[in-house]
This record gives C-alpha cells, sequence and structure tokens, in this order.
C-alpha cells in the first residue's frame, strides 16, 4: 500500500487536467498486472478521454495490485473497476458490481474480445514439450487471483491430473506477468504462466525475443491470433460498483461504445475500443470445476468432506463436551464444598456480628427489625425476644432528645429504605428498654437482594456518650485555658493599664483640690466650680470605661451566645491598648464599615482574638523606624453571609521557616513567648465556624485574617 501511495504523490503533476472546483472527482480503479507506470500509462487517456466527453466529471485512475482490489471496492474507494474476469465474478457476487462494457483488447494488429492463457519455458529446455513435463519442475505465476496469469492454466494441469501446489518442485507468484516472463527467461524458474498477448507486447517494446521461448500445450484458432494453451475467456469487463449510479454508468457505457478503435486512448491502453458486454459463464464453469470462491463449497458434501473442512470445529466440540463433563463434575463437588462453607459462613458471620463493639440490626421495608447482634441488647437492654418482628422506630427512635415525639416519616431509618441512598446521623438518642436516652451516631446502609432489590436497611450505632463528654470537658479546659491566657496578657499589660487608670485619677484629685480651694476662698464663681465638677464626671467616667472594659476582657466567659457588632470589639481593644501603642510609637488606621453584619459570638472571645493579633502586630514592628510603625484595622462583610476582620502591620514580616507552622502550639517568634497566642486564636474561630490564616503584606509585614459567619437573624433581616 505505501509503495502505491509513494507512486501516487510521483505522478500528481503528470495529470494534463486539472480539476475544477465544480468537477465530481469518479476514481476508476484498474488492476496493475504489469506495474503501476504501465497501468497509469495505459488508461490515464482512458480516464482523460471520459472527463471530456462527460461534463462535470473529472476521471482519475487509480492503479490496484491484486490485493487491493477487493477493499478498494468493499469501502467505495473507487467508483468503477476495471479487471480480469476472475475477479470480476467474485466481485459481482460479493459486492454486486455490474459490468457495463468488455475490452476489445488488441496485440499484434489483432482485435480480440476474449483471451486465454499461456504457458511456456524457454526455448532451450528439450526436456519440457508437454503438460505431464511439468511435474517436478518450477513453476511461477502471476498470482491467486489471476485468471489469465494462474487459473486458466491450473484448469488445465488438472485435466492432465496435475496440481501446481503438490506436483511442482517449487511453486512461487510474481505478482505482474513481465516479472514472470523475466524470471523465465533468466533462468530463475523452470515454467511460467501468463496471459495471451503478454509475450507478444514485451516482444513489440523490444523486452524479450519470442524465438528464445517455447509455448506448452499451444492450442490454434482460426479467429485467435496469439500464442495460447488454455481455453478462451471473455475479455475484462469494464464495471460499475454498487455506490456508482445508474444514470453516471449509462453515460459511461455509451462513451466507452463510441470511442472509435483508432482513438489515442485505445491506442495508448494497446486495445480497440470496447464492445457490449460479454457473457461470463465460462469463467463460472472454471471456477466451479476448481471449486474456488464463489464456488468454493459447490458439489457434493460428504461427511469426509466436512471433517476435513470443518475438523477443528469438531475437535473443539469435543473439547468442550469432555470440558463440560469434568465441568460438571467439578461443579458437582463445588456444591457440597458450598453448603459446607455456607453453614461455616453462617457461625462466622454470626461470630462476627456478636464480636463487633457496636450496635447492629436489620430492619425490613416495614421497619421490623430483623436482626441484630449481641452488642444491640447490651446496650439498649432490650432483648432479641423483644426486638425481632417489632417496628424499631417505636422501640429505640420514637422521641427526640428534647421530649418531643419523632414521627416515622421523619426517620432515616425508613428514608433509607425508600430511596435507597446511604445516611449518616452523628448526633441523635435512641431510647433503652429503662426508658432512659443516650447518644449515638449512626449510619443507615440499604440492603439489596440477588436482583439488586431494596429490601431494607442495616442500623449500626456507637454510643458516644463517653465521647460527648470528653469533648465537653476539652473545651472546659479550652475556656480555661484562653481564660489563663487573657489573665497572662493582662499581667503583661498592666503597667500601661495602671497609667491609663492614672491620669484620669490625678486629674480628679487635682481638680478636686482646686474646687475645694475655690471653695474655702469665699468668692469662687459657681460657674468655675460646675466646670471643674465637669472636669471630674469626665475624668471618673473614662476611668470607669477602662475598667469596665478591662474587667470584660479577664472575666470567665459565659457559654451563651450573643449578637455582637465586630467594630465595636476593635474599638474596646483600642482602648484597652492605647497606653501600649502610645509608648510602641505605632500609628493606628481603622478602616471599619459602617453596616458591618452581627456575628453570633462569645463577645470575650473575639475579644481575646483581636487583642491577641493586635499585640502581636505592635510588637513585631519593634525594629522598624518609628515613623514607619503602622496598624491598620480593617473590616468588610463578605459574600455569602461573612465578616471578614484584616489585622496588619508593616514590620519585618514572617520568617518562611515558621510561616507553615504559626497556628501550631508552642511556635513563636518572640524571644521569651510561648507559642500560645495564635492556636488559641485559631481554636476560638473554628470553634465560632469562622477561619483564620495569614498573608504576606504587599510590601513588608504581615496580615491576619479571620472570616465570621453572621448571625442567622442577621440574615433573614437582611433578606
Amino acid at each position: 500500500m505505501w509503495r502505491r501511495l509513494l507512486w501516487l504523490f510521483l505522478l500528481l503533476p503528470l495529470v494534463s487536467v486539472p480539476l475544477r472546483a465544480e468537477d465530481q472527482l469518479i476514481r476508476i480503479g484498474v488492476l496493475s498486472h504489469r506495474g503501476y507506470q504501465a497501468t497509469y500509462d495505459a488508461w490515464s487517456p482512458t480516464a482523460t478521454y471520459l472527463s471530456r466527453v462527460i461534463p462535470g466529471h473529472e476521471f482519475e485512475v487509480v492503479p490496484l495490485d491484486f490485493p487491493e482490489v477487493d477493499p478498494a471496492v468493499k469501502f467505495g474507494q473507487v467508483d468503477f473497476i476495471l479487471v480480469n474476469p476472475g475477479i470480476y465474478v467474485n466481485l459481482e457476487v460479493r459486492y454486486r458490481i455490474s459490468r457495463i462494457a468488455t475490452l476489445n483488447n488488441l496485440a499484434g494488429g489483432h482485435v480480440n474480445n476474449v483471451f486465454g492463457g499461456v504457458i511456456f519455458t524457454r526455448s532451450d529446455r528439450k526436456d519440457i514439450n508437454t503438460l505431464d513435463d511439468l511435474k517436478g519442475k518450477s513453476l511461477m505465476a502471476v498470482d491467486v487471483t489471476s485468471l489469465g496469469g494462474f487459473q486458466m492454466a491450473w484448469r488445465e494441469m488438472r485435466t492432465r491430473g496435475l496440481d501446481p501446489y503438490r506436483d511442482s518442485s517449487s511453486f512461487s507468484f510474481g505478482g505482474i506477468h513481465d516479472e514472470v516472463v523475466r524470471a523465465v527467461r533468466d533462468g530463475r524458474v523452470d515454467v511460467g504462466t501468463v496471459r495471451t498477448d503478454i509475450l507478444e507486447r514485451m516482444a513489440i517494446a523490444h523486452e524479450i525475443n519470442l524465438e528464445d521461448f517455447k509455448v506448452i500445450n499451444p492450442k490454434v484458432n482460426p479467429g485467435f491470433l496469439l500464442n495460447r494453451s488454455t481455453r478462451l475467456y471473455p475479455e475484462w469487463p469494464f464495471s460499475k460498483v454498487l455506490h456508482t449510479s445508474n444514470e453516471l454508468a449509462q453515460k459511461v457505457a455509451v462513451a466507452l461504445l463510441n470511442m472509435p478503435s483508432s482513438h489515442p486512448a485505445a491506442r495508448a491502453g494497446n486495445y480497440a475500443g470496447w464492445t457490449i458486454p460479454l457473457d461470463y459463464q465460462s469463467v463460472h464453469d472454471l471456477f466451479k470445476e476448481l471449486q474456488l470462491p464463489p464456488y468454493e463449497y459447490s458439489g457434493r458434501f460428504t461427511l469426509a468432506d466436512a471433517i476435513k473442512k470443518y475438523w477443528y470445529w469438531l475437535l473443539i466440540a469435543l473439547f468442550f463436551l469432555v470440558f463440560m463433563l469434568l465441568m460438571t463434575t467439578w461443579v458437582s463437588r463445588l456444591n457440597r464444598e458450598l453448603k459446607k462453607a455456607k453453614q461455616y459462613l453462617e457461625r462466622q458471620y454470626e461470630l462476627i456480628l456478636n464480636s463487633v463493639a457496636d450496635g447492629i440490626i436489620g430492619v425490613d421495608m416495614d421497619g421490623n427489625t430483623t436482626f441484630a447482634n449481641r452488642a444491640m441488647t447490651q446496650i439498649t437492654g432490650w432483648s432479641l425476644a423483644d426486638l425481632i418482628g417489632r417496628n424499631q422506630h417505636q422501640i429505640l427512635h420514637h422521641t427526640r432528645a428534647d421530649g418531643t415525639s419523632h414521627p416515622a416519616d421523619q426517620c432515616p431509618v425508613y428514608a433509607t429504605c425508600h430511596d435507597q441512598i446511604p445516611r449518616y446521623v452523628d448526633d441523635d438518642v435512641f431510647w433503652k428498654k429503662d426508658g432512659s436516652c443516650f447518644p449515638v451516631e449512626y449510619s443507615s446502609t440499604p440492603i439489596r437482594d440477588e436482583q439488586f432489590k431494596t429490601v431494607g436497611s442495616v442500623v449500626v450505632f456507637r454510643d458516644i456518650s463517653d465521647r460527648k463528654r470528653i469533648s465537653e470537658e476539652a473545651r472546659q479546659h479550652q475556656d480555661d485555658l484562653a481564660h489563663v491566657a487573657r489573665l497572662s496578657t493582662m499581667g503583661e499589660m498592666a503597667s500601661g493599664i495602671a497609667h491609663e487608670i492614672n491620669q484620669p485619677l490625678t486629674a480628679i484629685a487635682t481638680n478636686a483640690h482646686a474646687c475645694i480651694r475655690m471653695l474655702e476662698s469665699g468668692h469662687s464663681e459657681t460657674e468655675r466650680v460646675i466646670d471643674v465638677m465637669e472636669r471630674i464626671g469626665a475624668q471618673a467616667a473614662r476611668a470607669g470605661e477602662i475598667i469596665r472594659h478591662l474587667r470584660q476582657f479577664v472575666k470567665k466567659e459565659q457559654p451563651e451566645l450573643s449578637q455582637i457588632d465586630v467594630n465595636e470589639v476593635i474599638n474596646e481593644v483600642i482602648t484597652l491598648l492605647r497606653t501600649e501603642i502610645r509608648r510602641a510609637g505605632v500609628k493606628v488606621v481603622l478602616d471599619l464599615e459602617d453596616s458591618i453584619g452581627m456575628v453570633l459570638a462569645l463577645h470575650v472571645q473575639i475579644d481575646q482574638v483581636i487583642l491577641n493579633l493586635a499585640r502581636n502586630a505592635i510588637e513585631a514592628m519593634d525594629e522598624v523606624p518609628e515613623g514607619a510603625r503602622v496598624l491598620s484595622i480593617t473590616t468588610r462583610n463578605e459574600p455569602e453571609h461573612y465578616v471578614r476582620v484584616s489585622i496588619s502591620d508593616t514590620g519585618t514580616g514572617l520568617d518562611p521557616a515558621v510561616a507553615d507552622q504559626l497556628f501550631n502550639p508552642f511556635v513563636t517568634t518572640k524571644p521569651n513567648g510561648m507559642g500560645l497566642g495564635l492556636s488559641i486564636s485559631q481554636g476560638i474561630i473554628e470553634a465560632h465556624k469562622g477561619r483564620i490564616f495569614v498573608e504576606s503584606g504587599e510590601q513588608r509585614g504581615v496580615r491576619f485574617v479571620f472570616l465570621l459567619p453572621t448571625s442567622e437573624e442577621e440574615i433573614q433581616n437582611h433578606e
């Protein structure tokens, strides 16, 4: 196939008539029995003739090797086909091609529409004179499907009891007629067979000398003057393939029949025009006699023929019967073993069920219990007699934790039975036989039979009383740890807070003494006294505000959540840090969104998070020049009902070595720090269903960000 593609590529520049955009390309497949170049040279003028005679169509020749003919027709790669009559008969039966004209061959100045085969050897071979002399000699034919180049000669040899496959010392195919002639001429084989006119054509082309060859089994016919050794058969038919329209086929047939015998296209192809389609029954008779396709199964078909032809199927059937006998015996033994294994598995199944510490029950489509393991009875106090056949919901799941009734149509176990969707419930209650309830987590999974039809569900549950107790203890421990951290923070801030409180107290004392002196002088002005007293009141309020924030921060938090305004919490923290901010020379920039959403949270815990992050930011700017120290706090409403709080500094930034571990306990960048502040802050934010993370600053410094969900009530009001 690759040779044909290369040949077509090389011949593209030789096309004489360019294809117009409006022309339809029509491909004529031609059997290349003498080589691609010879085929193209002989038949491309005929294609050019058809292109000129039939407007709107561009014809081209596609040379085909013997193996390429069948797929070209089968897959519709050609529209017309020109092959030997033997191949035509097979294509007619297989793919319903139909002949529209028969070739008038021209050889040696004689016109013939029939041809035969030539069996020949070298003229100097005195030992080969008749067909009987071919036995034991080397033979070369053109191709197994070549009518004139093999099949005609085979029929003649068969009449003499010879089989070229069996009686030749060697038997080969040359692929093209010229190669067979050259092989005999050069002594590579003893005998060759080609179609009539090949020897004459090669002699005219001065490729061989006819005197060098001898025809075996010569036949003479007054109307046929070419050398031949076989009977005569009709010449090559020009045929249309099934997908080609009858209208186009009729135009082509008329054009071929009207071609003059002396037309340049006919002279190029060494033929003398075309005649009406001949009868190809003689070719059918040849194939029937040789039992070649499509008649390979014709004739009497005996039992011996069947065995000879289908012996491998009979062998397979015998092997299959023996195999089935062995399989039947094996399956019978397996059934006995399976019964034993089933009994063993049932015992194992019961042992496994009873060895599991979690409770397991099976429920049918009506909600009735079908099985239960030992842990189920031990946890709930219900016996198997109490459970099997009774409604599991009415026994275990009838009431919620708050004492309200739990309707059966809202039971996840029932839902799994009806929609075949597995469910997992992480917090619910089951009821014991003594009337008490206990917290559980459980899964409900559908059970299917052999036809994958849901027949119920299996429930696996676990008593989580100990887990909830441990979780509550852990939460309490976290609260205590956070409280200790706040006290520690306040210890570190004590001197600054004392200074902050001392200022209003000093102002109160000074103003009080001044007021006393004015009153003792006896000529004090009432307005001046009132003004001094107002100053005393303002300073007292300032001190009270500081003390209130201090008490709010250090007190033990209550478990109740409340709606808080994050902006107010930030202002409170800035009040507590005012002295530390002033002493550190830090500029505070607040960018707080006015309509910030309300957050459902523990006030003191959010206080602690903001205070931790703000103090970390202040301390991170110790090594920065005083004028460049800026603490920025921003609040924004985020999509999906979240509040975003950003606290950033202009410090030296984070060490990459600790950036990924910043929120781990006991990881710190401070020389004397314990590394608990950020870990506690993360725990607080995540407990409030939020998220905290760190970002590098755009130029320098670090930005800590945490997100908190807004309260449900706030969301509903907003909507």
